[in-house]
């Protein structure tokens, strides 16, 4: 395909390392085939972009819609992208339809949800997007009005295009009122409610009525490290963002509630007032303690988000834009991302976001770009006098991929240190907060390391997870050989191993973070539920060698003590499969959500008309991917399900789920307790090869259980788990720092349902 890129950025640049990245695929798959090549032309690019392979620079004006249009006539072009906000401003993608080229980018009345602040809210407010208050100032004296409305911090923002510039956030009145007369000059200003919370980029492809999501990404927009100094057009982003699994269940689950809530209304309101949005829209979300708030929307890719966004895109970028161009998008299937985590971390000349000083060298891009899985995309770059020098205030993005965060910010600051700019800045935290919070769960420390509780006479501590303590016997580890376990680690340890002890623990989690204090006696509580029911699911072979303490006729198995009996189970050490076995009996959460957007659940069809907390037709299977320890889990399809195992495997696990859950439902339902859904893991049994259920069964942390007599009275979805925690710290923390302390009545709350869900199942008192 012969395709012309409109833009000079990095984020230009990355739009073409894409579109690279698929004929370099398809060489390597059909050596000596090239009919799917791309033909790749960029106006007016910069140093970088000239550099690759293949694309061809152009002197052509991106703004001006005469000279784009003759420009794409004369070179046969057949797709057009545009890249950065003025173009489509100016209404270079109206020229271009007009004359029938395919382009990717709105059109200028659609471009205005970019252009124009005031435009975008009233979108907002006729579509029913949750955003934040809002008022225009077009004078002094509205000016003056406004900060008296809105009080500190005061959120002030040019209403139209500022080059990531025009906003302030500042508890200052006179920088405020500053701020606001600077902008005056060049038109109205904007002031808006103060938003706390978390912020999220997320990408939406649209034709003008069909829409698909890419992988969202945060980015840093202060220019010094621990969000300081001023804002900047970027500074850094990483993708994916793994704490979104804690909080919307998944990441699945937060794309489909931004796509049905944000996405599709903004879209569908522009298409009923006659300006389709063809292109990317951009949403600037804040994850606030009310719920998701648009921030802002952005008419193209941004900058730099797109350096992290586009590296994991599997599917092929070129089919995807040329879908919403032509108006097909309807019968692309939806993206699909890597698992890689993906960092870019700005470098900006000096002075920046002032008058940045330009004209300087930069040296040591070539080894830079030789660190394995780095890439750089130049933003402002030049060639002079045979040197390389720096044109404008954010000259390049190291882009870096990795296995984890932890490799990914170690490949990007290696390739950053190799580089040489006189005065060049940029911020050493990076995606500090995921490599941090990842670190101890995803590697897998040596045994001589792993920390852990207070040590069990006769066994050995290998893991803590969040809520749950692994153990082995201690002859494990101290037999011959031990020196070279301990260098390999916790997993094989595990797989040595003739029985695990599995302890539950007290603490309990939520958004990420294990909170204090844990809730007293959790651990036996659960514990306890699942004990029970292993007892009723007979028939089921469970990886349960003894559910109390007496484990005499387990052969050389150390004994449990007395203090940790009652929240411990003795299992055997399975072959685990790397599969989360889901059941859904009833429509709810993450499933609700994307079932609005497409009538289907992990891509099982259902009946339309469904309600939040409907009881589904049949019971569905939705698996996912089951991470290594600590990390986060996939959601996947039955057919990839097979991939991983196998045909006989896969479907034996999804008679099992079903099984076990009918089984459990009924059950529930005699003692007045709905399970509305529910995960189940399995392994196999290293003697027999027997695919048997094992880790913690049908407890109200890997279950929703919901009170009949509630649902039935209309409160549908009202819980035995612990959503009062969730409740009260969306209410009472903002996510920034340490989470405060749960006070004594959540926790007696949450505790009190615990119980309470024991008590109805089992017809006994808990402890």
């Amino acid at each position: 395909m012969k395709i012309l890129v409109l833009g000079s950025g990095a984020r230009e640049h990355a739009i073409v390392i894409a579109l690279l990245a698929e004929t370099q695929e398809h060489e390597h798959e059909h050596e000596h085939e090239h009919e799917h090549e791309h033909e790749i032309i960029v106006a007016p690019g910069n140093a970088g972009i000239a550099a690759e392979p293949g694309v061809t620079v152009a002197a052509l004006d991106p703004n001006s819609p005469e000279d784009v249009t003759n420009f794409a006539n004369e070179q046969s072009i057949e797709l057009v992208v545009i890249g950065p906000e003025a173009p489509l401003v100016a209404g270079v993608a109206d020229a271009l339809r007009t004359h029938g080229i395919p382009v990717f980018g709105p059109g200028k009345a659609a471009a205005a949800l970019e252009g124009s602040k005031t435009f975008a809210k009233r979108v907002m407010e006729a579509a029913g997007v949750p955003t934040g208050r809002a008022t225009r100032a077009a004078t002094a004296e509205d000016v003056d009005r406004a900060l008296d409305e809105f009080g500190p911090p005061y959120v002030v923002k040019a209403d139209g295009l500022a080059a990531g510039k025009g906003v302030l956030v500042t508890s200052d009145r006179d920088a405020a009122q500053a701020h606001a007369h600077t902008w005056l000059a060049h038109g109205d200003v904007l002031f808006e409610e103060f938003l706390d919370g978390q912020e999220v980029s997320l990408f939406f492809v649209s034709d003008g009525h069909t829409v698909l999501p890419l992988s969202p990404a945060q980015d840093y927009k202060r220019l010094a490290d621990g969000d300081e100094g001023p804002n900047t057009g970027g500074m850094g982003a990483y993708s994916p963002l793994p704490w979104l699994d804690d909080e919307f269940e998944s990441e699945d689950a937060f794309v489909n509630e931004v796509l049905v809530s944000i996405a599709l209304p903004t879209i569908r309101q522009l298409a009923r007032v006659g300006t389709p949005f063809i292109g990317l829209l951009y949403c600037g979300l804040i994850l606030t303690q009310n719920g998701v708030r648009v921030i802002e929307f952005n008419a193209r890719f941004g900058d730099p988000e797109t350096q992290v966004v586009l590296p994991r895109l599997e599917t092929p970028l070129s089919g995807l834009l040329y879908a919403a161009a032509t108006g097909t998008l309807a019968g692309h299937p939806v993206p699909v991302f890597s698992n890689d985590s993906a960092v870019t971390v700005v470098l900006a000349s000096e002075n920046y976001p002032e008058t940045p000083v330009t004209g300087r060298e930069l040296t040591g891009l070539a080894e830079a770009s030789a660190v394995s899985g780095v890439h750089i995309a130049h933003a402002a770059t030049a060639v002079q006098d045979a040197r390389l020098i720096t044109t404008g205030g954010r000259v390049l993005s190291v882009v870096a991929t990795g296995a984890g965060f932890a490799e990914a910010r170690h490949r990007a600051y290696e390739a950053l240190a190799l580089i040489g700019l006189d005065g060049g800045q940029y911020r050493t935290d990076i995606a500090a907060r995921v490599d941090e919070s990842l670190a101890a769960a995803s590697s897998s420390p040596s045994l001589a390391e792993a920390e852990g509780p207070a040590p069990i006479a006769g066994w050995r501590h290998v893991y803590s997870g969040k809520v749950r303590d692994l153990y082995v016997p201690a002859d494990v580890v101290a037999a011959g050989g031990a020196s070279a376990l301990r260098a390999r680690g916790v997993g094989d340890a595990l797989a040595v191993a003739r029985a695990v002890l599995v302890v539950a623990s007290d603490r309990v989690s939520a958004f990420d973070y294990v909170l204090e204090p844990g809730i007293p006696s959790k651990g036996e509580l659960l514990t306890t539920l699942s004990r029970w029911w292993f007892e009723q699911l007979e028939g089921f072979a469970n990886h349960v060698l003894s559910n109390d303490r007496d484990v005499d006729s387990i052969a050389d198995v150390p004994p449990v003590p007395g203090d940790v009996a009652g929240r411990s189970m003795v299992v055997k050490s399975l072959d685990m499969y790397p599969i989360e076995c889901v059941v859904r009996g009833y429509l709810s959460g993450s499933g609700w959500v994307e079932y609005q957007a497409s009538q289907s659940v992990c891509g099982v069809r259902l009946p339309a008309g469904l309600r939040d907390g409907d009881k589904l037709p049949v019971p569905i299977y939705t698996p996912a991917f089951k991470a290594e320890l600590g990390e986060h889990d996939e959601n996947i399809t039955y057919e990839r399900t097979i991939e991983l195992v196998g045909a006989e495997v896969a479907a034996q696990l999804r008679g099992l789920s079903l099984g076990i859950y009918a089984r459990a439902a009924e059950i529930a339902e005699a003692k007045g307790v709905i399970l509305a859904d529910t995960k189940f893991e399995f392994g196999a049994d290293r003697e027999t090869g027997e695919i048997t259920l094992a880790d913690e069964v049908l407890t109200s942390d890997s279950s929703r259980f919901w009170e009949a007599a509630a649902y039935d009275s209309g409160d549908r979805t009202a819980s035995f788990d612990k959503q009062i925690v969730r409740n009260w710290l969306a209410a009472n923390w903002n996510k920034q720092g340490t989470p405060p302390a749960l006070p004594p009545e959540i926790v007696e709350q949450t505790a009190a349902r615990y119980r309470e869900l024991i008590e109805r199942l089992t017809g006994s008192p808990a402890a």
